[in-house]
């Protein structure tokens, strides 16, 4: 049976789901691997590795690009830790408008006194932290895939304008989406209307510095920002610019930088959190329990969901043999191998085949099991790049 190894901790749910598949765990050669935020590099491409489950949807800490060329399925779990963050947006939107953190060092600092002398302290000292509300106020999300369409319907529910902007919207997530949100057709309109900013988007080469001087210039007035996505998406040194020129009010951010730190310890305009995002119980067991069904349910029959370099695939069963055979994208795989199945006198019960840029997949369905002659003949296919039997 399969193998798999862990890194970071996992929850037991999620492990749980692997050892009732009679899985056990194999530090050397798993077929699998389960990681939260390690780095995972070309080194840990053992040789019988085929997937990698990504409890979390960032996958900037693997070589996905290695993975691919190895023929690796690489998951993640988007919308496991959906909830948290938008909890952890709507947070960061009261701390930096209501005086929270300011009012509770202030309250610290009351010792000493008796009850007369603190409420006397308090309503002579509380106006210095008056705010201000959510409600009636325009919220921008930028991205409106699992996270931002959530926090749309919680910010319709407070009460606040919404403005979304995401040239690459799926159709799910414009389902999930409260009739009352304006689509911007660009990020300027967005940026030139919105108290808040919240980002939500992948860091890849297009996102990198999307804040940075050139976007910020184009901020209402005194707008808190809120990054709970990735640190790379904003240019802190262009963001500190902009806190000091009162462009924005207030930046939120989950990833402290030493910059950002300097400048929270001198201002109140940063809110600085460890990394908090999906920091909670009920979404590591999420993310734990959606990676381990996504890498069982590949190992067992070949299907793939939630995928960030191969294709979406599934196939139901109508023979107990399947292969599933992982080859590059070249023209006529699918007669080579099929011609290569013919050739060994195997029926087809049922087969399906998807591609995605340089990568091919295919779950071929058998009457007989496949002798080892026949695997042997399509490995031996060129651009073939593996070849297994789910029984």
């Amino acid at each position: 049976m399969y193998t798999y190894k862990i890194f970071n901790n996992i929850a037991e749910d999620g492990l749980e789901i692997l050892t009732n598949n009679s899985y056990h765990l194999d530090e050397i050669d798993p077929d699998a691997l389960i990681i939260r935020s390690q780095i995972i590099s070309d080194e840990d491409f053992n040789n019988s590795l085929k997937c990698i489950g990504r409890a979390g949807a960032g996958t900037n800490n693997i070589s996905v690009k290695e993975a691919t060329e190895k023929g690796i399925v690489v998951f993640n779990t988007p919308g496991a830790n959906a909830n948290a963050v938008k909890e952890l947006v709507v947070c960061g939107m009261l701390l930096s408008s209501r005086g929270i953190i300011e009012g509770n060092t202030f309250a610290q600092g009351l010792t000493g006194q008796d009850t007369s002398e603190l409420n006397k302290s308090m309503e002579a000292q509380k106006k210095k932290f008056k705010g201000s509300e959510l409600k009636g106020k325009t919220l921008g999300i930028v991205g409106l895939g699992s996270i931002g369409s959530l926090l749309a319907q919680t910010a319709e529910i407070i009460g606040m304008k919404i403005i979304g902007y995401d040239p690459y919207i799926s159709i799910d997530s414009a389902w999930r989406l409260p009739k009352e949100v304006e689509k911007a057709e660009t990020i300027t309109h967005l940026l030139n209307n919105s108290d808040y900013i919240s980002l939500h988007v992948p860091l890849i080469d297009s996102t990198k510095n999307l804040i940075s001087k050139d976007t910020l210039k184009l901020f209402k007035k005194g707008a808190k920002l809120i990054n709970l996505s990735r640190g790379g998406i904003v240019n802190n040194k262009d963001i500190i610019e902009a806190l000091e020129e009162k462009v924005i009010s207030t930046f939120v951010t989950d990833f402290p930088t030493p910059e950002l730190v300097e400048r929270s310890s001198k201002m109140n305009d940063v809110i600085l959190l460890p990394h908090l995002g999906a920091s909670t119980k009920e979404a590591e067991i999420n993310c734990a329990v959606m990676a381990a069904d996504q890498v069982s349910n590949f190992l067992n029959n070949g299907v793939i969901i939630n995928s960030v370099n191969f294709p979406s695939i599934k196939l139901g069963r109508v023979a107990e043999y399947r292969m599933v055979i992982v080859n590059k994208n070249e023209p006529g795989m699918i007669g080579k191998i099929t011609d290569a199945i013919g050739h060994n006198n195997f029926n087809i019960a049922d087969m399906t085949h998807k591609t995605r840029d340089s990568i091919g997949i295919n779950l071929i369905d058998l009457e007989q099991e496949p002798s080892a002659e026949l695997i042997s003949n399509i490995e031996n296919i060129d651009h073939v790049l593996s070849v297994r039997l789910c029984k």
